[in-house]
């Protein structure tokens, strides 16, 4: 087996830095640089698989969903912890202390003309509750929304002291129009999981409140969105938004200079630097709360050695992250120790360096040995064709290659469609490692925390012992903060001890922009850009 080394330069020639051919519309035109009415933005979606906010579980979809919808209550990109009015101008506990109670704002239309109401609110969650898809478990302590006038709902929780504000923030919570969702085959009954045929026409449309609406997506192409005229804000800027599908950052590259696209997601370093003195384009930054990591299997059928503990800590020890963080990101990164974020309740760059992993050669070799496997063993890492946060899986995953080849543990790489490694992982398929993110859909260490030992302990067939479960629970309900992060730290030193998530980095974005562009509100609230806040110069 070749083990692959690769130097910067290696880097830049495999992303193609120095050349790119930007993809051609139907009928073979280049897009040219649109002006005044219509933004275009450049970025990877090749992980978008749909629209229909209840089944979103994906890393770009949420751009679009959060310039199509409103949700009760928003995130600001300044202040990351404190819920901000949206579709709801106030809350506040439900008599009896079960649950909030949610003044709406009047006079919200819909992108179809229709006004706003409770029960637009009530059906949106009814459906949500009752897909049972992913989204679900985000608010699952909401027992249950119930209309208490035209202009107010109360949410009734199952556990009283959740933090669900935060959460409700997300675009997966957000508020669609009943009587149009209804006319497409929507269900809000128990009866929605198997029934409910919305989603098809939500791939192509939208119901929702937000500065714009969907209408048209080409999967792997490009996404429309029209500007709503009844946009309770404020007319947006621009009449229409285009966001295309370029994969390659080297094509994005070319396309920001040249003005095809007015903004560029996924450059890496190299090609960030080469901008410095382009008088057109600038780099706006922000640190964000997403996190690239590998999860690893250990499950004994697919891999007898990983089904080891001491193995896989042998992996998290052979991991040059600090190589990751200044050679592959030249720096735009932080890492975290776990699934928390650096900058929320509990993480910070001290706590990640006192129980994160670092790298520790002959730890590993130790660890190899104590597994049974003192020569090492042989693994797959598996991960999408995709960029993500200005790097390649596929220059990660070679970058692992060579770090774990250093021990012995042997490596076979293997590229997926995007849309299938997700699958892959989601269905706990995994052969071994897998490559992949996770953006928050919205603020709230319940919600990281909960994933870990609810979802994505299934998938790496990890059995979580009851007393982890019951510590995430403690700490997401701890009224006091400084309580809540000891317990925090502590969940973090039990997830890193078990090593199945080795998280790689916490990227900072930097977006190529063009300086016809003068507000471009970048947000690390999980949907990365305020669409609707984009203004030309």
């Amino acid at each position: 087996m070749s083990i692959i080394s690769l130097s910067r330069r290696d880097l830049a020639r495999l992303l193609g830095a120095t050349a790119a051919t930007l993809p051609l519309l139907p009928g073979g035109k280049a897009f040219a640089q649109a002006r005044g009415t219509t933004l275009v933005i450049g970025i990877d979606i090749s992980d978008t698989i749909t629209f229909d906010p209840v089944r979103q579980a994906q890393y770009t979809p949420p751009l679009t969903l959060a310039a199509c919808y409103d949700s009760l209550l928003t995130l600001e990109p300044d202040d990351l912890v404190n819920p901000k009015p949206s579709l709801a101008t106030a809350w506040a506990r439900r008599p009896g202390g079960d649950g909030w109670r949610f003044t709406l704002r009047p006079n919200v239309k819909f992108a179809s003309g229709a006004t706003m109401t409770a029960e637009d609110v009530k059906f949106s969650f009814d459906r949500l509750i009752n897909m049972r898809e992913q989204t679900q478990q985000y608010i699952k302590s909401v027992d249950r929304v119930e209309v208490v006038d035209a202009n107010t709902v109360d949410f009734v929780l199952n556990s009283p002291n959740a933090p669900i504000l935060p959460i409700l923030c997300n675009p997966g919570c957000s508020v669609l129009e009943k009587a149009v969702m209804l006319q497409h085959g929507a269900v809000q009954g128990v009866e929605a999981k198997d029934t409910d045929r919305a989603t098809e026409w939500l791939n192509g449309n939208s119901a929702g409140t937000g500065p714009y609406r969907l209408v048209r997506w080409e999967r792997n192409g490009q996404i429309q969105l029209q500007r709503n005229p009844n946009y309770w804000r404020g007319t947006p800027a621009f009449e229409r938004v285009v966001i295309r599908h370029l994969s390659d950052s080297a094509a994005q590259l070319l396309a920001v200079r040249r003005g095809d696209v007015q903004a560029a997601f996924n450059l890496i370093p190299e090609q960030l630097s080469t901008l410095r003195s382009e008088p057109n384009v600038r780099v706006d930054r922000l640190p964000s709360l997403d996190f690239v990591y590998m999860a690893v299997t250990e499950n004994p059928a697919a891999n007898p050695a990983l089904a080891q503990k001491a193995a896989r800590q042998a992996i998290g020890h052979a991991i040059d992250y600090d190589g990751i963080l200044g050679s592959l990101l030249g720096g735009s990164a932080l890492r975290p120790a776990h699934f928390l974020p650096i900058g929320v309740n509990g993480s910070t760059e001290e706590i990640a360096r006192r129980i994160g992993y670092k790298q520790d050669l002959n730890r590993a070799r130790q660890l190899l040995q104590q597994a049974g496997v003192p020569e090492g063993f042989e693994m797959e890492i598996a991960y999408g064709n995709a960029a993500v946060a200005g790097i390649s899986y596929q220059v990660l995953g070679q970058k692992l290659q060579s770090d774990l080849a250093r021990v012995g543990i042997r490596v076979k790489l293997n590229p997926m469609d995007q849309v299938n490694i997700r699958t892959v992982y989601t269905q706990g398929r995994g052969a071994g490692g897998i490559l992949t993110f996770w953006n928050p859909p919205a603020v709230s260490n319940d919600l990281w925390a909960s994933a870990v030992v609810e979802r994505v302990a299934r998938r790496v067939h990890w059995t979580v012992p009851q007393a982890t479960t019951d510590l995430v629970k403690q700490a997401s309900e701890e009224q006091d903060l400084a309580k809540a992060a000891e317990l925090w730290v502590e969940w973090q030193r039990q997830v890193v001890d078990v090593a199945h998530h080795f998280i790689l980095f916490q990227p900072i974005y930097q977006i190529a922009v063009r300086n016809s562009i003068k507000a471009f509100p970048l947000t690390a609230a999980g949907w990365q850009l305020d669409t609707g806040g984009v203004t030309p110069a």
